[in-house]
């Protein structure tokens, strides 16, 4: 935090005391910022009077750099817009380009898809639960939220080699199979982590600090929250049970049974609550694609846009010609024409809009980011309040500047 106004004139002799509004530089290095959001606050004593986001310390230039990539080569660009939740976001890329050429997922693949998506959306809810606790002052529930995200974590390992940014989905499907002992470890830790939740709610849910930092703090009411494009568990949390994937349904979330978790009065609590039952709808929705995954083929039949099997263009010289025709100059189609899908991301509704001018790369690439959306809702959730309930409020969206300034 940085000062740059501050007056205090006192006046001893009449007992008068006369004050300036204070003006408070908060980020873009302060760590309840999360990342390098900058909050330009005006203070009068404790109060906000104004709160102005400012936001691109992070700018990368990622629409712009996929306009200049094929299709094949914007999926790890993908990876680091929200960084926390890299899965969801190839799984959003991959979609629209499928719908944009018309290419059919397999089955099996849109199950592992929903699977990964929805330990990506835990991996994601522990990460904010422990950072928002931390920032109101509870410590413990960091380390316990950890213990668990280590485990999903190994378990992306696993899968695909990585931790963190992982590309592992493709276009027409994902990049490897998965073996009955990954999923009989997930299904085991799918049984475990319902008491781990549990154990979350049993240190701060009732907790008299927390609902006094929590309860009534940054209120948004439904018709707000839809004025202003807010969604995923802030839109929620006032009351509005829309998702993605329940209204517009991709993948395999069509095939299982899972609630749209709501909240009632639209405070930072509420958007906590609807968050934690989030992480038992998501373990829900992953046990029941394990019990109903079939066999099958992992990527989809079309030669066009697909790439050929690792093992074939390292045997085959038809095959490795046929990649390096995909590599260099990406997929060749006469197909002309703009689309926009959206897919419901931890954090709310991430949109990909792509333009085709027919070559093998993308002739405009807008990125839809629910993080960019939700700063925009500070002002209305800070001014009026306290300066500690500013790191409160800023913890309740959970945002990623990453896909903020893309």
């Amino acid at each position: 935090m940085g000062t740059t106004k501050y007056s205090l004139n006192n006046d001893v002799k009449s007992g008068s005391l006369a004050t300036e509004e204070l003006t408070l530089s908060f980020g873009p290095q302060h760590p309840a910022a999360h990342g390098v959001l900058r909050l330009v606050l005006q203070l009068n004593g404790e109060t906000v009077v104004r709160c102005t986001p400012y936001v691109g310390y992070l700018h990368r230039g990622i629409e712009k750099l996929a306009e200049h990539r094929n299709y094949f080569q914007i999926i790890p660009l993908t990876d680091r817009l929200d960084y926390v939740s890299s899965m969801t976001n190839n799984i959003g890329y991959c979609i629209v380009v499928e719908k944009l050429f018309g290419i059919d997922v397999p089955e099996r693949a849109k199950f592992i898809r929903t699977i990964a998506a929805e330990m990506s959306r835990i991996l994601s809810h522990l990460l904010w639960l422990g950072t928002h606790a931390l920032d109101i002052g509870a410590m413990t529930v960091f380390l316990y939220c950890f213990r668990e995200r280590e485990k999903f974590i190994d378990l992306f390992e696993r899968l695909c080699g990585a931790r963190l940014t992982v590309s592992y989905p493709r276009i027409g499907g994902v990049r490897n199979d998965i073996g009955n002992n990954w999923l009989e470890d997930l299904y085991k830790l799918t049984e475990e982590f319902p008491m781990r939740i549990e154990q979350y709610e049993t240190l701060i849910d009732k907790n008299r600090i927390w609902l006094r930092r929590t309860k009534g703090i940054g209120v948004i009411s439904a018709e707000d929250a839809i004025n202003m494009g807010l969604s995923g568990p802030l839109l929620r949390g006032s009351g509005v049970a829309y998702d993605v994937r329940k209204f517009m349904p991709y993948s395999a979330y069509d095939k299982v049974k899972w609630e749209v978790p709501i909240g009632k009065n639209g405070d930072v609590y509420d958007r906590y609550r609807v968050r934690m039952e989030e992480f038992r709808q998501s373990n829900s929705i992953i046990r029941q694609c394990i019990e109903k995954i079939s066999s099958g083929p992992i990527m989809a039949q079309a030669p066009k846009f697909i790439l050929p099997p690792k093992d074939k263009v390292l045997t085959d010289i038809e095959h490795l010609i046929h990649h390096f025709v995909l590599i260099t100059k990406g997929a060749q189609t006469a197909h002309h024409g703009e689309i926009y899908v959206a897919t419901e991301v931890p954090k709310g509704e991430l949109g990909f809009y792509i333009v085709s001018d027919g070559t093998g790369k993308p002739y405009r690439m807008r990125i839809r980011a629910p993080s960019f959306v939700h700063i925009s809702a500070l002002p209305k959730l800070c001014e009026g309040a306290l300066v500690a309930d500013v790191v409160a409020n800023i913890g309740s969206i959970d945002i990623v500047l990453g896909e903020c300034d893309r």
